[in-house]
């Protein structure tokens, strides 16, 4: 009998729907980033903890996260999922209405991630998931911290970039920009409480004071 290493088990504890692997596959098509299995369950578990009611995803890809993200929050929430990808956006409003969302339960916005983070409101959402640009982060993670109200959590999805992040000896901007979000994280602690969680690629947690 073949052993299953133990992340791969974690990654397949909880099977995906009909309507996540379907919305996986239209991402595959046109090469989006999307929240794997293990990550997607977890963040479902998460908002369910925190009770969600307003959440911010950040990198929206074909909806996988997205579904994932709704299955969690309370039934009266809604999600924001911003992406500057027209074709991703597109395909993830397909994945919502494939899986029989009401529209009043998401916002797909199509836009440049800092145009619309920065008119998003003061402490207003409990949960807010990054898995866009690392390059982006140094801002992202200001207004992550802006938006969200206290006790609300922010997750950087995909942080070991791959494996890279933990390797000194790659350099590349992406790999700087996480290892550098990860110090500014780690090192604010008047602003956040965090981890390092190894679902995934990697999940970097903050709960914000």
């Amino acid at each position: 009998m073949m052993k299953i290493d133990p992340h791969t088990y974690a990654e397949g504890f909880i099977s995906e729907d009909e309507f996540q692997i379907r919305a996986r596959a239209r991402g595959l098509e046109v090469g989006a980033k999307d929240a794997s299995t293990g990550v997607g369950s977890y963040l479902r578990a998460l908002a369910h903890q925190l009770s969600a009611q307003s959440v911010v995803e950040v990198g929206t890809g074909s909806g996988v996260g997205s579904l994932w993200i709704l299955g969690g929050m309370i039934t009266s929430g809604t999600l924001t999922s911003i992406d500057d990808e027209t074709e991703h956006s597109r395909i993830a409003r397909i994945a919502m209405q494939d899986a029989d969302i009401a529209p009043s339960r998401y916002r797909l916005i199509t836009n440049s991630i800092m145009d619309v983070m920065t008119k998003l409101t003061d402490r207003a959402y409990d949960l807010v998931v990054l898995r866009h640009n690392p390059e982006d982060l140094t801002y992202t993670i200001e207004e992550a911290h802006r938006i969200l109200r206290s006790g609300g959590v922010m997750v950087i999805d995909g942080f070991f970039g791959g494996g890279k992040v933990s390797d000194p000896s790659q350099r590349d901007p992406r790999t700087i920009a996480l290892r550098e979000a990860g110090k500014t994280v780690k090192g604010a602690t008047d602003l956040w409480v965090s981890t390092l969680i190894t679902v995934g690629d990697g999940l970097l947690i903050a709960t914000k004071l």
